[in-house]
């Protein structure tokens, strides 16, 4: 990914650094995201490990699948970011209670 720009703390963003899941190459992401009017749940940037700041210019596709590389399964966004196709998943969470909808990652080249 090429780097769109190193972002402040704007709303709706989360200053928390991305998990790293020790096991595998799944690495869990602060996500910006938003639903469309039909319900859709898009990201819009996405913050690396090391506090840089992605912007995705456009998602390309959505589908149920799973993680090659890093195992599980989620939904699978093909984005793009800086002009180039990448991958981002967002893992639902199992529980129907609270407002933890799920968490967001990317599997690490």
């Amino acid at each position: 990914m090429t780097t769109a720009r190193k972002a402040g703390n704007h709303a709706g963003q989360t200053d928390e650094q991305p998990a790293k899941d020790a096991k595998s190459a799944k690495v869990y992401v602060p996500v910006l995201a938003a639903f469309n009017a039909d319900g859709v749940l898009l990201p819009v940037r996405l913050r690396w490990e090391d506090g840089t700041v992605y912007r995705i210019e456009k998602v390309l596709d959505i589908r149920p699948a799973a993680a090659q590389k890093a195992g599980g399964q989620g939904d699978r966004y093909t984005i793009q970011v800086g002009g180039r196709q990448s991958y981002i998943f967002f893992e639902r969470s199992a529980s129907v209670k609270g407002n933890s909808l799920g968490r967001w990652f990317v599997e690490r080249r």
